[in-house]
């Protein structure tokens, strides 16, 4: 018995079959139950759901019900007002009685009308038995003080393995269109080959194995998947853990994944919408792309037909925006104008590095970052590292750009122009200040989308890196 809003950890399982065409009726009796209501609930994504709320009849059953059948999945029992529950399987059969206890609801449960509930349950209180077994020789062999003896208790182990896992094939092999039989196949491990090579090498013919099959025994295009309690869990190990966080590695990975999920109109729905946001909203360096790469092969090419034509004109706008100053792509030039009216080309940096930086002097964060870049700039002047600044003030008075600057040490040292065209903040898509690029000698883009106080570190790790290519080469 557990509590909904608490993190989840169960039995992987979920649904593949077809549905009632009558409706439903679940009735449910819970026995030491003081409360006259109880819930109906499910897992959508990584949060859970109230269906439906029913109240006590005189026969002492809860009893849900619908004219039109629930989709297949794991469904929730919720007992207020601890908000504990147990889970029940729902698929072709959609009319069926259960009886249980308000404690301990797993091990007294009765049902009836439903051969798959049945045969879950039967699963679960197997494996109920086996854990204190388990854990009873693992206890054993830490304690045995010879090495016969240790050996005897693994033997055992090994065979009460052989033996849950003798249970699991025969209960797909038996049961082989039961939703239970689905539910179980997860838990089944996929045999990893033996790899040769050494150390490093195995362990990453290991990892590829591993990754390459992780989703065998699940079926991403079964929208069944959605209202499980695993679901999201694995798809975002699959994303985050399994997959080397960088953004080329990501775009391959949910490409795949929602490759996978496309059978499942809802799934894909589901996951398309959710990894869009994610990465407009991604915090991290350099995600950006991948929010382009989805909005650019999905949306904008008519993948997410529920999105309105509003909403999809901003999201493609959007992408084509920041597509042209993703890291790695070669900067746009401009040209501006000093102080004295004199033009200044980007590109006439000849520096091994440039920091363009946009900021006004109307602008509260600008300000504050003012003294970083001022020291950064006489830290790295001699370093191969210059400045171009473009000043854009809110109010569109120029003076005021030059007044601040005359105000501020040192800070005319640095190249300073504006751009009355406006031309260069629509290029770098400069949507507020301040706003920063680093570009390297070639005049790509390193980095953006730090702030002045991170310059020293930044550029430290920058000069660094390409000092160890250098040397290699």
């Amino acid at each position: 018995m557990k509590n909904i809003f608490f993190t989840i950890s169960t039995i992987l399982f979920f649904t593949l079959s077809t549905f009632a065409t009558n409706g439903y009726e679940i009735k449910v009796k819970i026995d030491g139950l003081n409360e006259k209501q109880v819930y109906l609930g499910y897992h959508y994504g990584d949060k859970q759901y109230i269906l439906d709320t029913v109240d006590i009849d005189a026969s002492g059953y809860f009893t849900f019900k619908g004219d039109e059948p629930l989709k297949g999945g794991v469904y929730l029992v919720i007992m207020p007002p601890e908000n504990q529950y147990f889970q029940i399987l729902v698929d072709k059969e959609q009319e069926f009685s259960i009886e249980t206890q308000k404690e301990d609801p797993v091990a007294q449960i009765k049902i009836k009308g439903s051969d798959d509930n049945k045969l879950f349950y039967d699963y679960l209180k197997y494996l109920s038995s086996k854990i204190p077994k388990q854990q009873e020789l693992v206890e054993k062999e830490k304690k045995a003080d010879t090495s016969d003896k240790r050996k005897a208790i693994k033997e055992k182990l090994n065979a009460l393995d052989a033996e849950v896992k003798k249970y699991h094939v025969d209960l797909i092999k038996k049961n082989p269109n039961t939703m239970s039989a689905v539910m179980v196949k997860p838990r089944m491990e996929i045999p990893m080959p033996e790899f040769k090579g050494d150390e490093k090498s195995v362990s990453m013919q290991r990892y590829r194995f591993y990754k390459e099959h992780y989703f065998d025994n699940l079926d991403l295009g079964d929208s069944r998947l959605m209202r499980t309690p695993f679901l999201y869990e694995r798809v975002t190990y699959y994303e985050e853990k399994l997959t080397p966080q960088h953004p080329d590695s990501i775009i391959q990975s949910i490409d795949y994944l929602l490759e996978k999920m496309k059978p499942s109109e809802e799934t894909f729905k589901y996951y398309l919408i959710h990894y869009l946001n994610k990465y407009a909203a991604s915090k991290v360096v350099g995600m950006d792309k991948v929010y382009v790469h989805i909005a650019d092969e999905y949306y904008c090419k008519g993948l997410a037909p529920w999105t309105d034509e509003e909403q999809l004109a901003k999201i493609c706008d959007n992408a084509r925006r920041i597509k042209p100053i993703l890291i790695g792509k070669k900067a746009r030039n401009i040209t501006t104008i000093d102080r004295n009216g004199k033009k200044h080309d980007l590109f006439d940096s000849k520096s091994d590095y440039t920091i363009l930086y946009f900021w006004a002097p109307d602008c509260g964060h600008c300000k504050k970052m003012t003294p970083f870049l001022i020291d950064f700039h006489e830290k790295y002047k001699n370093k191969g590292v210059s400045m171009f600044n473009i000043c854009k003030p809110k109010s569109g008075e120029y003076k005021e750009c030059w007044d601040y600057i005359d105000e501020k040490d040192n800070m005319d040292n640095m190249l300073n122009t504006y751009d009355p065209s406006q031309r260069a903040q629509i290029f770098y898509n400069v949507r507020s200040t301040p706003s920063l690029f680093i570009l390297n000698k070639d005049k790509e883009i390193i980095m953006k989308g730090i702030g002045a106080d991170q310059l020293d570190d930044v550029m430290d790790e920058i000069i660094k890196r390409d000092t160890e290519k250098l040397k290699s080469k």
